[in-house]
């Protein structure tokens, strides 16, 4: 029976659906405005004690700056002294360099930035990007939410438009982006001190990302006219402060403790002429020191197990030593710094998917297909590797990875695969400890991706805040493929038992201690590069209603209650079937299905279980061949037990006219 479901088309954002709405409120907004006499933002001149507390911060011993030490008694000459310092290239080096601005005219931003930066202009401003842009008043208002959703104002006070109007200067070389991006940093530093009033402003993962993207602003407009000694008092004294809030602010084990450190960073390596920025600078390298080891597991993942934060955290390793490269101070890390990085850049080979998209697991986002391709590029040159370079390439050079197959045990990530094109049969699964916030209570999952579709994409996670209930949705084990006992959320008690990859069969068994004296075993056989076997097993004296859930595509799926199987029904390219071997009591189920491919946006899908009520403490198995396929008839495949122990299992597997023996002994 087909099954189709009218709300599968993909949803936009379930708070703003309608943005040309909101477009013409804000154009509307903007009019009227135009009618009344435009204020320009409340004056932010800063006295003569600011410019003193300024001078009072640097090292006026420092080389350079005999003249700003020579006018101390006359701050105002000071302050020019040390902004003609700073543009005479008195800045420690930067990964941007202000003298590449000549060479940028007209191909520097791109449209989306231009336009952003003119939208900037006029207090159109951008926080959360799922979200649009909002015209934030004359006097701008940096603290009040217009959404339901705190990342909305907190990414708004990490001023991403800013960077965009400095990109758009160089690119156009016109001085109304550098006039109003001074008055904006007046503004906000002139109403934004940081206070529990203005705590939103100030989260230390803000501060973290203002530290590196102010540097950079820096860089963007130093030389500009409008770049005056009084934009130069409010900008260090800020950069200051910055520095020493984040030098009391330690987020360990978290993203957060790098951008933390990576702002004290870049703020103690640009302006060494603040008297604390030695300080600053050790105790953020020693920082990244400690976290390398602190964060990243053996095999290479990330702790938060989510596959954007382990590349962010890739980039924010990457921070540390191209500063202290650039800056000849590479002592300032371990010897294997940089061969745990190199680790780390191995995952996204090992556990993307063929066309170059994620698993979205936990708190993490489909993305696009070929998104890692410069990075890979990047590596390939920094490490030297061809298999980077064959997957930056599409294959036109470099050599393809040796194997196929791959284990992360310490993480509990796994991959198998039929070769290392884009239409090549591919699964991932997890089964890992606990990684915190961005990860999902969904040991035993996992995607499953063939002929160019995700068939079996996760649930993803849809949001962060201001709709609990949609996080918590999905969040919920029973929306991810695996097995629930009374659909409650399960345990993390995750344990890799045997893995076997081999040329025709991939072998995988982990097991999970998913509730209070039951273990969730899963064993998966990949069999000749084409189709997957697998094996739950409830395990344990608990009793009650299980449920193994599978979850597909959006699209139509073709349900057959009476030999419990479920397909998925594109009229065009691969499918997949789902077949399970029938167990007495056991029902087919139909499930709310959903699919989160990107922030604030969800689509319906298909999704199932097979249900059996477990009333002995006696294990339940069950087995189901998952097959993905080209056309609109799925192969017929069927599997007989022959043996299971607790170490050991047999099967015999039937695919059209071929048989053969599968199993495996630990």
């Amino acid at each position: 029976m087909r099954h189709t479901n009218n709300t599968q088309k993909r949803q936009a954002s379930a708070v703003f659906p309608y943005r040309k709405l909101w477009v013409l409120l804000i154009s509307c907004i903007i009019a009227c405005n135009l009618h009344a006499q435009k204020e320009k933002l409340p004056d932010s001149r800063y006295s003569a004690d600011e410019i003193n507390t300024l001078l009072s911060r640097l090292n006026t011993d420092f080389p350079g700056m005999e003249k700003v030490k020579a006018a101390a008694d006359r701050p105002e000459e000071a302050i020019k002294e040390l902004l003609t310092f700073y543009r005479n290239g008195g800045a420690g080096k930067h990964p941007l360099d202000k003298n590449d601005r000549s060479k940028s005219r007209g191909s520097y931003a791109t449209e989306k930035e231009i336009e952003s930066a003119d939208n900037a202009l006029k207090h159109i401003l951008t926080g959360q990007g799922a979200y649009p842009p909002f015209y934030r008043g004359e006097d701008i208002d940096w603290l009040t939410n217009p959404v339901p959703d705190n990342e909305w104002i907190w990414q708004l006070n990490r001023m991403g438009f800013w960077i965009d109007m400095g990109k758009t200067y160089w690119h156009t070389g016109d001085e109304k982006y550098a006039g109003e991006w001074v008055a904006q940093l007046l503004h906000w530093t002139r109403k934004n001190p940081n206070d529990k009033a203005h705590a939103v402003a100030w989260r230390s993962i803000e501060a973290g990302i203002r530290g590196n993207f102010w540097t950079t602003l820096f860089q963007y407009f130093i030389d500009s006219p409008a770049f005056t000694e009084e934009a130069l008092t409010a900008f260090l004294n800020s950069c200051y402060d910055h520095a020493s809030y984040l030098m009391g602010k330690y987020t360990v084990r978290s993203n957060w403790a790098l951008i933390e450190a990576a702002g004290m960073a870049y703020i103690a390596i640009t302006f060494p002429q603040f008297k604390d920025a030695e300080k600053w600078r050790t105790e953020a390298f020693r920082r990244f020191n400690e976290e390398i080891s602190l964060q990243v597991y053996p095999d290479g993942f990330q702790h938060e197990l989510s596959m954007g934060y382990h590349t962010g955290c890739i980039s924010l390793f990457m921070v540390a030593y191209d500063l202290a490269k650039l800056n000849g101070i590479e002592g300032v890390l371990p010897e294997n710094y940089l061969r745990i990085i190199e680790k780390m850049c191995e995952v996204p080979m090992k556990i993307c998917l063929p066309d170059g998209t994620s698993t979205g697991f936990g708190d993490d986002w489909r993305g696009r297909p070929g998104q890692y391709k410069n990075r890979f590029l990047h590596w390939a040159k920094l490490f030297d590797r061809r298999d980077f370079l064959f997957l930056g390439t599409d294959g036109n050079e470099g050599e393809a990875p040796a194997q196929t197959a791959f284990a992360l045990p310490q993480s509990g990530m796994y991959s198998m695969r039929s070769g290392w094109d884009t239409g090549a049969v591919f699964l991932a699964l997890k089964c890992g400890p606990d990684g915190g916030w961005h990860c999902q209570p969904d040991n035993g999952t996992f995607v499953l991706y063939a002929g160019g579709r995700n068939l079996m994409p996760d649930a993803g996670c849809y949001v962060y805040s201001g709709d609990p209930e949609g996080r918590e949705w999905f969040r919920q084990t029973k929306v991810h493929k695996t097995l629930t006992l009374d659909n409650k959320n399960s345990r993390y008690r995750p344990k890799q038992l045997y893995w076997s990859p081999g040329d025709g069969l991939d072998i995988l068994v982990v097991e999970n201690g998913s509730y209070e004296n039951l273990r969730h075993r899963r064993s998966v056989f990949f069999v000749d590069k084409t189709y997957f076997v697998f094996v739950d097993e409830a395990i344990g004296s608990a009793t009650g209603q299980l449920d193994l859930h599978f979850q597909f595509a959006p699209g139509d799926a073709v349900f057959d209650e009476n030999r419990y199987v479920v397909r998925s029904a594109f009229d065009e390219g691969w499918n997949v079937s789902v077949k399970a071997n029938p167990l007495k009591g056991m029902k087919l189920i139909r499930e709310e299905g959903q699919s989160a491919p990107a922030y604030q946006m969800k689509e319906a899908c298909p999704a199932f279980a097979y249900r059996i009520d477990k009333k002995t403490p006696e294990s339940v198995r069950f087995i189901t061949v998952v097959m993905p396929y080209s056309g609109t008839k799925a192969p017929d495949v069927s599997v007989k037990l022959l043996e299971n122990t607790e170490s050991s299992m047999s099967l015999k597997v039937k695919a059209g006219n071929r048989t053969r023996k599968i199993g495996y002994s630990f």
